[in-house]
């Protein structure tokens, strides 16, 4: 049976309306899966000593290690921090999730931090609540979800949509395919999904033909159309197989890939966007206009799994 790579799931969070969206949209889409396994995490961004103390004369690296400052911190985290981690895990129980929830509070740059954690302890997915900030922007500021999305290659990664519906998150699901074994990680994705996730009433599988390749193609011998109808019908195969092409719906685009998928998201009203990409460096996919990275940073309602396992 195909994996959606559930079982270990970090969620950084932090005190706001962004993380209380992740929280519930996790919620919902993992309720009632027994061996999903979520770890809350929170990181004090730039140290707790710059954060809480500024107006302190002392050297921080001499007070740090003192036991006053390690109390102080204590209860900056017992008072402050693990009351609306717990809020968190009890929404996340109140939606269903039967599997481990660990609470775990770190210190640090937050995107490192969540890099560094999800690589050493094996974390299958990780899931970010957005913030609609554009992709140039993101780059300059270092922004937390493009920098862990620029940072991890093993990872699936959910980046949480600022229009979700709380009950059914997943509901309308689009998934471009070109074929590619990348775009075959998200088919399979969308596939478990299909299977496990409850509330899902259309997943439409979408076929860009690429008209800057069109000519190229045709002089090959390869007509684009036949092509193209090929890879959505092993696509529809695939779902069919599982006992779920009733949920199924094709489609055909002509244009630039990015484009294309842009306005179909915008056209479908979609919750949930898979896609699968290829290792690139932030810098590389600003310069290349990755298409995965024109969706991100063009499609702020719906949520956006990139898969890469």
């Amino acid at each position: 049976m195909t994996k959606c790579d559930f079982e270990k799931v970090l969620l950084p969070v932090d005190r706001s309306e962004n993380s209380t969206r992740a929280i519930k949209f996790a919620g919902s889409l993992l309720s009632g899966l027994d061996r999903a396994a979520i770890t809350l995490l929170y990181v004090m961004s730039g140290g707790y000593l710059s954060e809480h103390m500024k107006n302190i004369d002392f050297r921080a690296e001499l007070i740090k290690e003192t036991e006053v400052f390690k109390k102080i911190k204590a209860k900056n985290m017992e008072e402050n921090i693990m009351p609306f981690l717990k809020e968190y895990e009890q929404i996340l129980r109140n939606r269903g999730v039967k599997g481990e929830i660990v609470r775990k509070i770190e210190e640090g740059d937050p995107g490192n931090k969540i890099i560094e954690i999800a690589s050493k302890e094996s974390f299958q997915t990780v899931m970010l609540a957005r913030r609609g900030m554009s992709q140039l922007k993101g780059l300059v500021l270092g922004s937390v979800s493009n920098k862990v999305l620029h940072g991890l290659l093993n990872q699936n990664i959910y980046l949480i949509g600022q229009k979700i519906s709380e009950e059914i998150p997943v509901g309308k699901i689009l998934l471009p395919v070109d074929g590619s074994e990348y775009s075959m990680k998200a088919l399979e994705h969308g596939v478990c999904l299909a299977k496990t996730v409850k509330g899902i009433r259309e997943i439409t599988i979408l076929r860009v033909i690429n008209v800057s390749l069109y000519l190229e193609r045709v002089r090959q011998g390869i007509d684009p159309e036949a092509e193209a109808e090929e890879i959505l019908s092993r696509a529809k195969k695939r779902f069919s197989e599982e006992g779920l092409e009733n949920i199924i719906e094709t489609k055909t685009r002509v244009g630039f890939p990015k484009d294309e998928i842009i306005k179909e998201v915008e056209e479908g009203v979609y919750d949930l966007i898979i896609m699968g990409r290829k290792g690139r460096s932030s810098l590389k996919d600003l310069v290349l206009g990755g298409v995965s990275s024109a969706v991100i940073n063009n499609c702020l309602g719906p949520s956006i799994a990139i898969i890469n396992n």
